[in-house]
């Protein structure tokens, strides 16, 4: 991969945890030569909805990253809405290159309907918020998209919620939905789409 297609990845975790979460991927992508970014956002057990979580990430790359610069973003399970909605209804569009989500309820999760706070509504199947994002996600292929599920999933139920029609996708049969962020075949699809050559993972809406 030439130097110039490397960019700052920003990893955007998941409801009820911090960037901690991320330690062994993030120690993974360091060795390897990638500069990794997180951020902790607050507040995370379903209270904020999906759209005022992704505030925190746009604020977090404009005061972190300089301006119209490029940046790799990654988003597991509630944080891979968070980070779909700061891409195509905050601008992220412009900035973000190479997009990975992880387990991810595209089309929602049953347990979403456990609580009544604003996030869990958010992540409800066939929810406003996300009626409202599968409208265009065709715009996803812009960039380089790439969706890393299991079909194992218990967390993601359906756990083939996970899948998009764009972009490439990634089937890691890791046995729970925690274990995504532990699996070695994870660590090495999130690499090699991360050093993918800009373009390469783009299909025709």
């Amino acid at each position: 991969m030439d130097h110039h297609d490397r960019h700052p990845v920003l990893l955007v975790h998941g409801i009820w945890k911090t960037h901690a979460t991320f330690r062994r991927m993030s120690r993974h992508l360091t060795e390897r030569g990638f500069d990794v970014h997180g951020l902790d956002l607050t507040p995370n057990d379903g209270r904020a909805g999906i759209d005022l979580l992704a505030g925190q990430v746009a604020a977090y790359v404009d005061a972190t990253f300089p301006a119209g610069s490029p940046v790799d973003l990654l988003g597991f399970s509630m944080g891979g809405l968070v980070t779909r909605y700061y891409v195509q209804r905050l601008g992220g569009i412009e900035r973000v290159r190479r997009f990975i989500t992880i387990s991810a309820p595209h089309h929602g999760t049953r347990w979403a309907r456990l609580r009544d706070l604003p996030g869990y509504l958010h992540m409800r199947p066939d929810s406003a918020l996300l009626r409202d994002l599968n409208s265009d996600v065709g715009m996803l292929a812009r960039l380089d998209f790439t969706s890393i599920w299991t079909p194992l999933d218990l967390m993601i139920s359906p756990p083939v919620s996970s899948r998009l029609p764009v972009g490439d996708e990634v089937l890691v049969a890791a046995p729970l939905h925690a274990l995504m962020l532990e699996d070695p075949r994870s660590f090495k699809a999130v690499a090699a789409a991360l050093s993918a050559p800009l373009g390469a993972t783009r299909r025709a809406e």
